[in-house]
């Protein structure tokens, strides 16, 4: 009997479904919103300043990702909205570090927080004046993660007792104080997340209940006082979450726990990491998949927790820290159409771009069942979809799939595809030598709509 990957597998797509498939400019709206618009359509088509964007394609080698820097600004003036001035807002590199991007949001954002070295050695070569408000988080950081940030006054989310301890040892050999944060596990876990990143037992952070004798131990150890300079909390709870009455469930237990955990130990914070979590809509064709966050529905609880904390804790620097949720919709992930075959009555799309570049659409990023993400066909925006079509990779495995029964135009080799929402966790998060196929470019559309070439780093 053949097993089949839990992943790999999708819904059947019947023809009353294929009827009311929406076009290519309908998913666009459903998935980006109000940020659609600074992807410009003109007569069905993907537009690159006044051309197709399939004219300039002809020229460029594909696959290739494809950076709106005008949505990246566009999220971040919708989140801005909703934020009380008491909530700084921080971007996480690890959705897209791509140092464009890092220039770009360098402008817009308080802060950013990194997950390895070069992350931050990219915001000391991009965004050397916010070094300050910037920090590390993430289990097993290395002797030269720690020595880089101890070194540049990065903060430190500490994920261990005993990583405390190795901080100590290296801020006395460089003489000099490390800025930490106790990053907290707590006890409960944010429900509907795509990723929970605390309840339970977890490689990130310090069991809540072993964080009293941690700050004791921090304010009554000599040498502890001398090298160690505990700021605050990091508190995350949870990844990928539209659902806005769990996010705000998981800032306000957040905020009783810490109000709790300083109740008990006599300790002022100057600084607590919220978290973020905000999600996107990766999976339209899903109705349990398909409904946006609405930020609307944030404001009340953010602004109540600005004033609680700055009531509690007066001059506290509370930030937010989002990635996906500022650059997801930003990214377009383009493949061409290289074959296409009937194999015993279905129909496959074989195309030059895959799961080496893009292991989220395969379904291989944590998905136990694979669901289709929004794929147009960026010269048929506006051709209602006539047949589904499985689509893959030039990967010799099964696994390299990029949709299964999906309803698309008739389309022909040399048609290229677009997904959306590919600004975040694209390339980096790929197995980018899987084959040792040619290295995947990445391109930015400036202010100007034009696309310079940026070269991979």
């Amino acid at each position: 009997m053949t097993q089949v990957n839990p992943a790999t597998q999708a819904n059947p797509v019947t023809p009353t479904d294929i009827n009311h498939s929406p076009t290519g400019h309908t998913l666009m709206q459903q998935c980006l919103g109000a940020a659609a618009c600074y992807w410009p359509v003109a007569h069905g088509q993907l537009m690159q300043g006044a051309a197709p964007l399939s004219d300039w394609l002809k020229t460029q080698t594909t696959p290739a990702y494809l950076y709106n820097l005008a949505i990246v600004s566009a999220q971040i003036r919708r989140v801005r909205a909703v934020l009380p001035a008491a909530i700084h807002l921080h971007y996480a590199i690890k959705a897209n570090p791509h140092p464009a991007v890092l220039r770009h949001l360098a402008k817009q954002v308080d802060g950013f927080d990194c997950a390895s070295l070069k992350e931050m050695q990219r915001v000391a070569a991009q965004a050397p004046a916010l070094m300050a408000q910037t920090s590390i988080a993430g289990p097993a950081k290395s002797e030269a993660e720690l020595a880089f940030a101890i070194e540049h006054r990065i903060l430190i989310n500490v994920e261990s007792a005993s990583e405390l301890i190795r901080i100590k040892g290296l801020a006395k050999q460089s003489q000099h104080i490390a800025r930490v944060a106790l990053r907290i596990n707590p006890p409960f876990e944010l429900k509907g997340s795509g990723m929970k990143m605390g309840g339970g037992a977890r490689p990130f952070g310090i069991d809540s209940e072993q964080i009293p004798a941690l700050i004791n131990r921090i304010q009554t150890d000599t040498e502890l006082k001398q090298l160690i300079d505990l700021e605050g909390f990091h508190l995350y709870v949870g990844s990928q979450n539209r659902d806005a009455v769990a996010l705000c469930a998981g800032l306000n237990a957040s905020i009783e726990l810490i109000e709790t955990l300083c109740r008990d130990t006599g300790f002022t914070p100057r600084h607590l990491n919220l978290g973020g979590g905000f999600g996107v809509v990766y999976h339209p064709h899903d109705k349990t998949q398909n409904t946006p966050l609405n930020l609307d529905d944030l404001r009340a609880t953010l602004h109540a927790i600005a004033d609680r904390a700055q009531a509690q804790w007066p001059g506290i620097h509370l930030n937010l820290e989002l990635g996906r949720y500022l650059v997801a919709g930003a990214g377009l992930y383009l493949t061409r159409i290289i074959d296409k075959k009937i194999s015993r009555g279905k129909t496959y799309l074989l195309c030059d771009g895959g799961m080496h570049h893009h292991l989220a659409l395969s379904g291989n990023l944590g998905q136990v069942i694979r669901r289709n993400w929004p794929i147009i066909a960026i010269n048929y925006l506006d051709t209602q979809p006539l047949e589904p079509v499985e689509i893959a990779g030039p990967l010799c495995t099964p696994l390299d799939v990029l949709g299964q029964n999906l309803p698309l135009p008739p389309l022909s080799v040399g048609d290229v595809l677009a997904v959306l929402q590919s600004g975040a966790y694209g390339l980096t998060a790929s197995p980018n030598r899987f084959l040792s196929h040619p290295d995947c470019l990445e391109w930015i559309i400036d202010n100007e709509g034009n696309c310079p070439t940026v070269s991979n780093e």
